[in-house]
């Protein structure tokens, strides 16, 4: 059985709404491409990675805060599938 206080855990965080987009340059109401986190996701902290999609930035210096946000996103993409 499922608590309705453990039902919006997200909501209880204090996340930064569109902290990502603004980070990588893609407006918010366009979806970030699953092909850039996951580049994002696999590189080193501190290097440059090239931004081969159509948008945002060309060019990301991957930080740590961008790699959390990167991961995270992807985490939330994939339960949204699955509870699809």
């Amino acid at each position: 059985m499922v608590r309705k206080s453990n039902l919006k855990w997200l909501q209880k965080t204090k996340l930064k709404t569109g902290a990502l987009s603004r980070q990588l340059g893609i407006p918010i109401e366009q979806n970030i491409p699953v092909t850039l986190l996951e580049r994002i996701r696999k590189a080193k902290i501190g290097s440059l990675i090239i931004n081969s999609t159509k948008k945002g930035k060309r060019l990301i210096k991957v930080t740590k805060l961008l790699k959390k946000r990167a991961v995270l996103a992807l985490t939330l993409k994939r339960m949204h599938q699955n509870a699809g």
